[in-house]
């Protein structure tokens, strides 16, 4: 053998291996080609699930919301409130969660992912709604009146300020940027996407302060709970076979 060329067993350990694109900027050749692929993938099953999942999570949401049996507390503000300047501008960003949470299960491969990613979404769901039953909460009075920004008041008519504590919007705008991160190395898409992907989460997030829609303490307890219920479901997904279905 020449110095420095590799044996046999390694050559073959090198042939076998995917090479390691998870340090590359952009995406690698052939991401959007996997990207459609998975999405094409069992589309139907996926539609119809998420679509269900998120007719009952809102049938449930504003049924509490409505039919609070507890005294309601209101949330504080505190300092991250103050800072944070209210940008009705930022609404966009604020709705853009009903495109980037059902964009990632949409990258599925595999029933297992699925059916794990189900019961994530039910047991985060059931943890936040468990708290709006024993703990009713409500965001201060906005500092705005609602009626004189238009963008802005059918969504406060339309979801009241109970439901605070934890934000739900919050709490699964980060367990989607676990999940994304892992399907964005799984396809080679590059550092680029993936600071993308938490840029997104990052915006959904201020946005829901920004808008005053929730203040900061909701949103510290919407990145925990769903910061938890993203760990787990990768932690599941990781101990997972390729071969899940």
């Amino acid at each position: 053998m020449f110095a420095g060329m590799p044996s046999k067993a390694q050559a073959g350990r090198n042939l076998s291996k995917p090479p390691d694109d998870s340090e590359r900027f952009l995406p690698a050749a052939g991401w959007m080609r996997d990207a459609g692929s998975r999405i094409a993938n069992r589309w139907v099953i996926k539609m119809a699930g998420t679509t269900a999942i998120m007719t009952a999570f809102f049938f449930v949401y504003f049924y509490l919301l409505n039919h609070s049996r507890l005294p309601v507390t209101t949330v504080p503000r505190i300092f991250v409130d103050r800072m944070i300047a209210f940008r009705p501008g930022a609404l966009p960003l604020y709705i853009s969660l009903w495109v980037y949470v059902p964009l990632a299960p949409a990258l599925f491969r595999f029933p297992r992912e699925m059916k794990a990613y189900t019961v994530a979404v039910l047991a985060l769901s059931a943890v936040g709604f468990g708290i709006f039953i024993l703990w009713p909460t409500a965001i201060p009075k906005p500092d705005f009146d609602p009626a004189l920004v238009p963008s802005l008041s059918f969504l406060k008519a339309v979801d009241a300020s109970g439901n605070a504590f934890p934000s739900l919007h919050v709490a699964f705008s980060v367990f989607t940027v676990f999940l994304f991160d892992r399907l964005l190395r799984e396809m080679r898409s590059g550092l680029l996407l993936r600071a993308l992907n938490v840029l997104w989460c990052a915006g959904i997030v201020y946005s829901t302060i920004a808008i005053r829609q929730h203040v900061a303490l909701d949103a510290l307890a919407g990145i925990i709970l769903g910061g938890l219920g993203g760990l787990a479901l990768l932690r599941f997904l990781r101990g997972s076979a390729p071969a899940g279905g």
